[in-house]
């Protein structure tokens, strides 16, 4: 069969032989919104870690309330209640989990804007000083105890002890994942994804650090400057 010519170029044969298609935007392969796959594959990953961390943060909220509100009816009923006296290393506490969620949100940032190595200074500080907030609350019992005052010496001392320590177990789990992230800060990683996945993971564990920071003042007011009877 002769081919059909239309000036100097032959129309497009179809069929089974026929030449490739070109997609929408002529070059061979189909339109892509946005960036494509991997760009919805980390927007998937960021929103998965962002949902886990804030149910887990919600479970750990539902704990300390149970706890606090324990604690303002005993506190409010009870006869036998001492008012402890603050031991003064927990200003140093206070300070170095405050200034700990400062750099870890400029090692955050700094991610974000691909300057690794500042990003991995900051993030060294950060675990630094989440160690040494765990040492002073160590240093804050053992002051107690040289005082004669444990966790079954009086009501107040009890919720002191248990309110701090649950407080240090789940901040474990911070440290815990500081330190994640300052491994992943050695490794040289190029994918795209994987830049973009562990930006996700970042961004998870800054938000606990920052909860943990806010559950630390709060019991830290409530323990020694909430109304005492």
């Amino acid at each position: 069969m002769a081919t059909t010519v239309t000036g100097t170029k032959p129309l497009t044969q179809t069929g089974f032989g026929g030449s490739k298609s070109r997609g929408p935007n002529g070059n061979g392969s189909p339109k892509r919104n946005g960036d494509g796959p991997a760009f919805f594959d980390a927007r998937s990953s960021a929103n998965r870690y962002r949902i886990g961390m804030w149910v887990g943060m919600a479970s750990i909220l539902m704990l300390f309330t149970g706890l606090s509100s324990a604690y303002i009816v005993r506190a409010a009923s009870a006869n036998d209640w001492q008012p402890l006296r603050m031991p003064r290393v927990l200003l140093l506490s206070t300070a170095l989990i405050i200034i700990s969620s400062i750099t870890l949100e400029f090692a955050r940032r700094k991610l974000k804007s691909a300057a690794q190595k500042a990003h991995k200074s900051l993030l060294a500080v950060t675990t630094l000083m989440g160690f040494g907030f765990l040492a002073s609350q160590v240093f804050a019992w053992k002051q107690l105890a040289q005082q004669g005052i444990y966790i079954s010496s009086n009501p107040h001392s009890s919720f002191f002890y248990l309110l701090t320590a649950t407080h240090a177990v789940h901040l474990l789990g911070g440290l815990a994942g500081l330190m994640f992230l300052t491994l992943r800060s050695r490794l040289r990683i190029d994918d795209e994804l994987a830049l973009a996945k562990g930006r996700a993971q970042t961004d998870a564990v800054t938000l606990y650090w920052h909860f943990m920071d806010v559950l630390w003042i709060y019991l830290f007011l409530l323990l020694f400057f909430w109304r005492q009877v």
